[in-house]
């Protein structure tokens, strides 16, 4: 039986308007950063496709080597897409990006012409896609002019490969000068990916206020710190199916005194507001004006339905604000 979402889907979820732009996103984007590649069940993530559909997360956040191995989660996500989602395209923002290593050789890596838009082609082959909502220079690159990376997003958007263009972790001269050139070219620059969470506090530096100047949209990565910020370690352990136990990006070593000290400190502030640490987590990314959404990631719909609980949470208070700024110090992790 063809998929047959919630009718009342839309109902679940908060709408934000990304910067100056006409496009609202979920408050919540699903990322498939980890968890969609060949190492995790294909009806697994069918599940949590669907579920997140039905709750109201119209966003899809992908990149040319996600996986494992690179390429496999954009495939995986083709596949999903041609079985439940081809006649919910209208009703879906898809993205992806294009900026760390992908294939052998000079021209799969960085920010050259070449390598984006050849990139973006191969994604559109895998996904099976006419174009992507979103297509980011996933980081900056020291040794290509910018001119150049910029005039490969333009490309992708005028020639319809992308509707909007975006970038990822660049910092705030690097996204000012972007959005100068891609306004002399006629492109809007629609949003910014930076790392966001209570412990990497960094876009609190310069970055939101140029993206809010700017008139750009935000769209933050790891808000749970990649499981740091839920309960997953608060005894101290690592479990054998934890992110540290699979991942490269987040190592054993990350759990010392003073990341236990701090997070029981914020559990505490989670479960007198009702909330789970994750919950409070993503509540806290979200009472920031100038992020647009924020992504999570999901192994399973119970998880999935945990998170999206978080919307549903009561506003911050200026109290609990100014205690977790006493816990949540930025490099902690």
């Amino acid at each position: 039986m063809s998929f047959r979402p919630d009718p009342s889907r839309y109902s679940q979820m908060k709408y934000r308007r990304t910067g100056n732009s006409g496009l609202l996103l979920p408050e919540l984007s699903l990322g498939l950063w980890h968890n969609f590649g060949s190492d995790h069940s294909f009806s697994s993530q069918r599940a949590v496709l669907r579920r997140a559909f039905e709750l109201g997360i119209t966003h899809f956040d992908l990149a040319n080597n996600y996986g494992p191995p690179y390429g496999s989660a954009e495939e995986n996500f083709g596949k999903h897409f041609s079985k439940d989602f081809r006649n919910f395209r209208d009703e879906l923002v898809i993205s992806t990006k294009a900026g760390y290593d992908m294939w052998e050789g000079p021209y799969g890596n960085w920010g050259s012409r070449k390598y984006l838009l050849a990139s973006l082609d191969q994604s559109l082959t895998r996904m099976g896609l006419d174009y992507v909502d979103i297509f980011y220079s996933h980081r900056f690159d020291p040794e290509t002019p910018l001119e150049e990376t910029m005039g490969a997003l333009a490309t992708a958007a005028t020639s319809g490969r992308a509707l909007y263009v975006g970038i990822s972790n660049y910092d705030p001269t690097q996204t000012e000068k972007a959005k100068q050139i891609l306004d002399s070219m006629g492109v809007p620059l629609l949003i910014h990916q930076p790392k966001y969470s209570m412990f990497v506090r960094t876009p609190e530096k310069g970055l939101f206020d140029t993206l809010g100047r700017l008139g750009v949209g935000s769209i933050v990565f790891s808000p749970l710190a990649q499981g740091l910020l839920t309960d997953r370690y608060l005894d101290g352990t690592t479990p054998k199916d934890s992110r540290i136990s699979k991942a490269k990006h987040l190592t054993e070593d990350k759990i010392t005194s003073e990341y236990l000290t701090a997070a029981k400190r914020l559990n505490e502030i989670a479960a007198n507001r009702g909330q789970s640490l994750a919950q409070l987590a993503i509540s806290w990314v979200l009472r920031q004006p100038a992020v647009t959404s924020c992504l999570i990631g999901a192994s399973s719909v119970e998880q999935l339905e945990q998170n999206h609980q978080a919307i549903a949470g009561n506003p911050l208070s200026a109290v609990e604000l100014q205690e977790i700024d006493t816990i949540a110090v930025d490099g902690l992790v």
